[in-house]
């Protein structure tokens, strides 16, 4: 195995394992608990805080359906770029969202998928080889 196709399977890694964080985490919310009853469980304490409950409903539906969406999309490789951005506003969102109702001591679910999520996005997009957008719009 010569050193590029290691480069691009250790990429195919981080971009497959941080997709499929992210998309269990939008699955497990979409169907096992579904936008409303999760709202119910973790978002309607932010009611209590100054954020209008619209922008809580709207960050709900958001945060669930970017995980799902673009983990999926970040599994196979399409629109790797666009998704890695989506993902990374979500991962700013959930933070602050943690951190406005309590001091975030527990940075465990934050920080792998913070990790995965910078070397994804510094990686140059040239060397991430094995991924849909390379077979659609291969240049």
């Amino acid at each position: 195995m010569n050193d590029k196709t290691s480069r691009a399977a250790a990429i195919l890694f981080i971009r497959a394992l941080l997709g499929i964080i992210f998309f269990m985490q939008g699955y497990g919310k979409i169907f096992k608990f579904g936008v409303p009853k999760l709202y119910n469980m973790f978002f309607k304490n932010f009611e209590k805080t100054f954020l209008p409950k619209w922008l809580v409903w709207g960050t709900a539906y958001y945060t669930t359906y970017v995980e799902f969406i673009c983990g999926l999309l970040l599994i196979i490789g399409l629109f790797r770029q666009w998704t890695l951005y989506l993902l990374a506003l979500d991962l700013l969102i959930v933070s602050f969202g943690h951190g406005l109702l309590e001091p975030i001591w527990d940075l465990s679910h934050v920080m792998p998928r913070a990790v995965l999520l910078i070397a994804a996005l510094i990686i140059p997009k040239e060397w991430d080889k094995w991924n849909v957008d390379e077979i659609l719009f291969k240049k």
